[in-house]
């Protein structure tokens, strides 16, 4: 399965520094055109937070050569999807096509990356959109901003502990100079990768990544990523979240944690095991044997991990208690089922087991042409190579379990955690 994913995929860069990839898959006469930059939300300037995906919401305006719309209207018209998505570390802009137009796209989307034309009038109104869909994503769930206020408590220094949508109080002010200046600034070849995917040659699409996207000059205003870090964690944080709201509360705890490095994906690996360990199966894992099961303390738990990530990001455990079971009773429970883990190790069937699911959903990801591009584009956008992954799918299978051991011994350290309790408003702490 691997050598055959790596000799479709093709990489060469434009002389203007913007990278393209390319990803054969030839079983459909379909193709999937994405432009990542390499731009996030971890990327705005301080007191700008949700420039970024506002911004994605202005680039579907009016350009040199389109009228506000247009571009997705046309491919609406053309038989495909479009659409586009905000990262910490990235944003990113897809069509969903079949191959013969793919041309059209890469006109389109190219007049865009340089040739925008925004007006005041575009900035009010984007503004209000991006402002109405905080208030129903985030605003209208407890669970939201119990988040929101969990990830600005791990991250004392690095941007990533600001929301991507942004703090509404700056979202309300962000204004026409703002939005100029950020364009002007991070969207250029030289800051972007283009991935194609799907029924095409590479020398398809590098006469046509030339013909349209080389032809726009590099912007020396580009420089590299400069991010404030995190320092040292001296101490585990707690908090609770009240909210009239809740009908059912719960504990959640994240732990800072190592992200996949270019060249060293080995405890990443580890964590993803451990994540599916912990957490991943309500009947068999660590938390949902011990708390839903054996003591019936909790009517769910789970466990995740966010690996790919430009800097260090989190492990987290969620414990939902049964009724009549408290915050603390259940918080507890999920320790001691850790602490029995860390003592008793893995149970070598178990960890077979998931060895072999997870080798199913690699080779079942090689089926979905457009996961495959945001596999990639991701990927480079997140200080990874094309190398990492098409090598990632063997790494994930020489994982030992003493490597889970390792990283699970490095990743629960309580004083780079936070433990937080989402609770009703007359939800006693006891």
């Amino acid at each position: 399965m691997q050598a055959q994913a790596q000799a479709k995929v093709s990489n060469f860069m434009l002389d203007n520094g913007m990278q393209v990839v390319v990803v054969e898959d030839h079983r459909a006469p379909v193709v999937v055109h994405m432009v990542w930059y390499k731009v996030g939300a971890a990327d705005e300037a301080p007191g700008k937070s949700g420039i970024a995906h506002f911004f994605e919401h202005l680039m579907f305006k009016k350009t040199k050569n389109l009228a506000s719309g247009e571009l997705s209207d046309t491919v609406a018209a053309n038989g495909g999807s479009d659409n586009a998505f905000t990262n910490q570390d990235y944003t990113a802009y897809y069509q969903r096509v079949a191959a013969d137009r793919l041309e059209l796209m890469m006109s389109m989307e190219s007049d865009r990356m340089t040739g925008l034309q925004l007006s005041v009038d575009d900035i009010a109104t984007e503004r209000d959109v991006v402002i109405e869909e905080r208030n129903q994503r985030t605003e209208s769930s407890p669970g939201a901003l119990f988040n929101e206020q969990k990830q600005a408590a791990m991250y004392m220094n690095h941007a990533y502990g600001v929301p991507v949508i942004g703090w509404m109080h700056e979202l309300k002010k962000l204004n026409f100079e703002d939005a100029v200046a950020f364009y002007k600034l991070h969207y250029a070849p030289n800051n972007a990768i283009l991935v194609v995917a799907g029924d095409v040659t590479p020398e398809q699409v590098k006469i046509l990544a030339e013909q349209y996207y080389g032809v726009i000059p590099a912007n020396p205003a580009v420089q590299s990523r400069a991010r404030t870090q995190e320092p040292p964690h001296r101490s585990a944080r707690r908090m609770t979240y009240h909210d009239e709201r809740v009908a059912q509360p719960y504990v959640s705890r994240s732990y800072l944690a190592p992200e996949r490095d270019s060249g060293d994906q080995t405890t990443a690996a580890a964590l993803v095991y451990l994540a599916e360990i912990l957490g991943g199966s309500g009947a068999t894992s660590v938390l949902g044997t011990e708390l839903q099961f054996d003591t019936q303390q909790a009517i769910y738990t789970s466990a995740y991990y966010g690996g790919t990530a430009l800097d260090n990001t989190t492990f987290g455990l969620i414990a939902v208690p049964v009724p009549g079971v408290s915050l603390q009773q259940v918080e507890d429970a999920m320790d001691a089922a850790i602490a029995k883990f860390m003592a008793t190790g893995i149970n070598i069937e178990t960890f077979e087991r998931i060895k072999m699911q997870m080798r199913a959903s690699e080779i079942y990801a090689m089926d979905n042409v457009e996961g495959i591009a945001n596999r990639y584009g991701a990927a480079l956008t997140q200080g990874l190579t094309i190398a990492d992954v098409q090598e990632w799918p063997r790494i994930l299978q020489e994982v030992t379990p003493d490597e889970v051991m390792v990283a699970a011994r490095l990743v629960f350290d309580q004083k780079a955690s936070v433990t937080g309790w989402l609770m009703g408003p007359q939800e006693e702490l006891k």
